[in-house]
């Protein structure tokens, strides 16, 4: 493609370039550099990309992207935005394949990953279409699974994905589109027919600053979709919807546009009335939560804005499968039960502890940790409510990163000082678990909370493989060979 071609729609502010030039490839980080390419230098949180301009012409790059521009006369085009840029080279050169397809960006603290399985699972059975997945778990083209690094793909890559579920027949994609990408420009661009707002709570204040600046980042997902759906009921609701120039629909359970009513809570999912302007219907799906009822509000409205009846997503939710990592029962052989949840922030621990509390028959047990080189204020507040909402709680450790396990574990425990609740420090997490099912009682409901999906621990900048389901099995098949023994 020519560079021209390739630039178009893109602040230039001046450079040396020739608009004929054939460019061969794009890439932004100089390790990966090929002859040809257009090489994209952007400003890191950690690094600043100018600094591998040299890196990159060495490896044979064409031109340079940039908002500074190299000392050396080399092809440079300098631009006012490198983030910008690169999300809108990477719609150019893959030929915009979002365009052909009707996107739908989930944003919100919590709640993410379920909307977007949930209603990818409405969008097949109701309206036949295949559709693409990009989300905390992994991504899917239909059925097909794709490795996932991160929540959301930076922007070129997000577009190369993109240009696949179009070539693969994709109608439709539902998308985990977090604050981080909303703030690092990766979806800058992507045009959304529908945008859900879940709730916002603390998380990321390391990256964000404060509680503000999250908000005003997740924002910006209702400034390029259609419609937007929001929980109203949410205390940032207001703030998120400012200025946003879209359809919208309010879901709560108050006053709405879509209204939770006569809502039942079980071990075996939720129940309500979905009461719309003209229509009520009765709801139910299989996973337990009172947040459930917010993400199932959600996953309502965003298919009615995409052309299904409130009706048929109901009879669908009542079939849907549970999600991997959200409130996930483990096999056990003995009278307890144990779930795996991705709550790993205050929030979602209080949520699915709350839950848990209203359908266990014995104790509420709390395993969790909080991760490494983040925001350390939510530390003490995941202890507090920890010990505040269960019976029992094991302090472990979780995605240590460059930190020290126990000046993490320590963090945490000094939200519990002063509580009554009995608590031990296992800082090993497999250790931990093999605690837990020691220790277990009949009627007990174990929480493994935080690691959800991830089937890995980041120790340093390592990742160590760790399924909690594999150590929950290996050690009930290690005690079975004890008894036979």
């Amino acid at each position: 493609m020519n560079l021209g071609k390739l630039l178009q729609g893109i602040d230039i502010l001046d450079g040396r370039w020739d608009p004929a030039l054939e460019i061969t490839g794009v890439s932004y980080d100089s390790r990966e550099t090929k002859p040809g390419d257009l090489f994209v230098a952007m400003t890191g949180c950690e690094t600043d990309g100018h600094r591998f301009i040299p890196m990159a012409l060495e490896k044979g790059a064409a031109c340079v992207l940039c908002e500074k521009a190299p000392e050396e006369d080399v092809p440079c085009v300098r631009t006012s935005d490198s983030r910008a840029a690169l999300a809108r080279v990477g719609i150019n050169w893959f030929a915009d394949p979002a365009a052909s397809m009707k996107l739908v960006g989930v944003t919100g603290t919590n709640g993410k990953t379920t909307t977007t399985y949930l209603l990818k699972d409405i969008l097949e059975q109701a309206l036949g279409a295949k559709v693409g997945l990009i989300g905390t778990n992994q991504n899917m083209i239909g059925s097909e699974i794709v490795p996932t690094e991160r929540t959301t793909p930076e922007s070129f890559e997000l577009q190369r994905l993109f240009r696949r579920m179009a070539d693969a027949g994709c109608t439709h994609v539902v998308m985990e589109v977090s604050s981080h990408a909303l703030s690092l420009k990766r979806v800058e661009g992507v045009r959304f027919a529908v945008g859900i707002f879940t709730n916002l709570t603390q998380d990321h204040l390391d990256f964000h600053g404060t509680m503000e600046n999250y908000c005003d980042a997740k924002a910006r997902l209702f400034r390029q979709c259609g419609v937007g759906v929001y929980n109203a009921d949410d205390p940032w609701a207001e703030r998120i919807m400012a200025g946003a120039a879209c359809g919208r629909i309010s879901i709560g359970e108050g006053e709405a546009d879509l209204a939770a009513r006569n809502i039942t809570l079980s071990a075996g999912g939720i129940a309500f009335d979905a009461a719309g302007k003209k229509e009520t219907v009765a709801v139910r799906v299989g996973i337990p939560g009172a947040f459930m009822v917010y993400n199932t509000l959600g996953v309502l409205a965003a298919a009615k804005a995409l052309g299904v009846p409130l009706g048929e997503s109901a009879r669908i939710l009542r079939h849907s499968a549970h999600v991997k990592g959200r409130v996930e029962v483990v096999p056990t052989p003995g009278d307890y039960t144990m779930l795996i949840d991705y709550a790993h922030t205050p929030d979602a621990l209080a949520n699915v502890l709350t839950s848990l509390r209203g359908f266990a028959r014995g104790r509420v047990v709390a395993l969790f940790g909080c991760g490494g080189d983040r925001d350390r204020t939510k530390r003490p507040l995941m202890g507090k409510i920890a010990a505040d909402l269960a019976d029992f709680v094991i302090v472990t450790s979780d995605n240590p990163r460059t930190e020290a396990p126990h000046a993490i574990i320590a963090d945490i425990v000094e939200g519990m000082v002063g509580t009554d609740t009995e608590y031990v420090v296992v800082e090993n997490r497999i250790d931990a678990i093999r605690f837990a099912m020691d220790h277990a009682r009949p009627g007990d409901v174990i929480l493994l909370a935080g690691k959800g999906h991830e089937t890995y621990q980041i120790v340093g900048h390592e990742k160590r493989h760790l399924d909690e389901r594999e150590v929950v099995a290996a050690y009930i098949q290690e005690l079975q060979q004890q008894e036979r023994a």
